[in-house]
């Protein structure tokens, strides 16, 4: 059974920093794609960050130069480094894994990042 587990959500000011954590059990992050979304009030899902099984990232325009997605295999742990948050950045985050051999899609149950003064 795939579990992903998402912590590290807070209220933060503008400016400020914060690093979401996503534990993986019953699927290896760095055989896998991990990603992460966000989704606002009233707003779709949207992608933040991958990272691949061989490391490759990927960033929305929206956070590149201020996010930093990175994995630790030891523990088999997704983090998402979110430097110089905005209120824009307000949402819910949700890490993703996507699977091969059938093909699946897993998701967290979200963490709440709140940007305000």
């Amino acid at each position: 059974q795939v579990q992903l587990v998402e912590s590290g959500g807070d209220l933060v000011q503008p400016g400020g920093s914060l690093r979401l954590s996503c534990a993986a059990s019953g699927v290896t992050v760095s055989s896998s794609l991990m990603r992460w979304y966000r989704q606002a009030p009233g707003n779709e899902r949207d992608f933040v960050a991958s990272i691949t099984g061989y490391g490759n990232t990927n960033l929305a325009d929206s956070v590149k130069g201020r996010f930093t997605i990175t994995r630790d295999n030891a523990k088999n742990t997704v983090f998402l480094q979110m430097n110089s948050l905005k209120p824009e950045d307000t949402a819910v985050y949700y890490c993703n894994a996507f699977v091969l051999g059938p093909a699946m899609n897993y998701w967290g149950q979200g963490t709440q990042v709140t940007v305000s003064s």
